[in-house]
Order: structure tokens, then sequence, then C-alpha cells
């Protein structure tokens, strides 16, 4: 049950934030900063997609992903259609990977630790979600208030 469940709030969230990505009415407002605003919303998209394309597609998946973190937050003015593109491979790497997870599997250790404690694989993609849930907030937030001004 909590894998379908994962499967539901990821493929819910990655959808929407591929829609706030699409929202924005000028392209580059997605690589725009305001005081009080570190990380612009391109960056918080490829943030989270190197997240999940390395927590679940490869500690899970096996996928051979590699993450590049510092880019994730220094990369400026990725077209808006490259962020979609990377987002709905996102889309297709995480369903894939939880379609085929077992109970055993989200009961079992998560590979590494990351946290501050070691966690059960479950507990770790909830945390996940919610990482997801977040930064979709802060795109949302974001979008309202710098993409309005334009």
């Amino acid at each position: 049950m909590l894998i379908a469940t994962l499967q539901t709030l990821f493929a819910r969230d990655l959808n929407k934030l591929k829609q706030e990505i699409e929202a924005y009415h000028r392209e580059e407002t997605l690589w725009r900063t305001a005081p009080g605003i570190s990380n612009p919303a391109g960056n918080l998209c490829l943030h989270l997609v190197g997240n999940l394309n390395t927590y679940i597609g490869a500690e899970l998946g096996h996928t051979g992903y590699v993450r590049h973190r510092d880019l994730e937050f220094s990369l400026r003015d990725v077209p808006r259609a490259e962020l979609l593109q990377k987002l709905a491979e996102t889309i297709g790497v995480v369903d894939s990977v939880l379609a085929r997870l077992s109970d055993a599997q989200l009961e079992a250790e998560y590979p590494i630790q990351v946290l501050e404690a070691k966690t059960s694989t479950g507990y770790f993609l909830v945390h996940l979600a919610t990482h997801l849930a977040y930064h979709l907030g802060q795109i949302n937030y974001h979008r309202r208030l710098l993409d309005a001004a334009d």
C-alpha cells in the first residue's frame, strides 16, 4: 500500500512541478532571485531532478545516474524545454523504480546513510516525497512573486 501511495504522491507533485515550470510567463524569470530568495526556480528544479535521480534512480534502480550537486545550484539559464525534458525523464525513472519495489525492500534499510541516522527505505522515500513538496511550494511562491512582477 505504501508503494502505491508514494507512486501517487510523486506523480502528483512531479507533474505539478512540470506545470509550475510551464506557467512562468517569461522563461528568464525561472532564473531570477530577489532579496531573501537565494535559489531561483530553475535551480530548485535541477536540484529536485538530481535528488530523485540519485536517491531513487541510482541507489534503488541502479540507473547509473551520476549526480553533480554543485551544478544544481550554480547552473543558470538552462532552457525551459531542457528542464521539462529532465522532469519527464525523472517522472519515468521514479515511477519505474517504485513499481519494482517490494514491501520487503521498503522495510529494509536504505542502502546509504543520508540523514542523521540510518532509516528504512520506506521512511527515506517518504522523506524524499516531503522534500519534493517543500521545494515545489517554494517554486510556486517564486513564480507568483517574481513572475507577476514582469
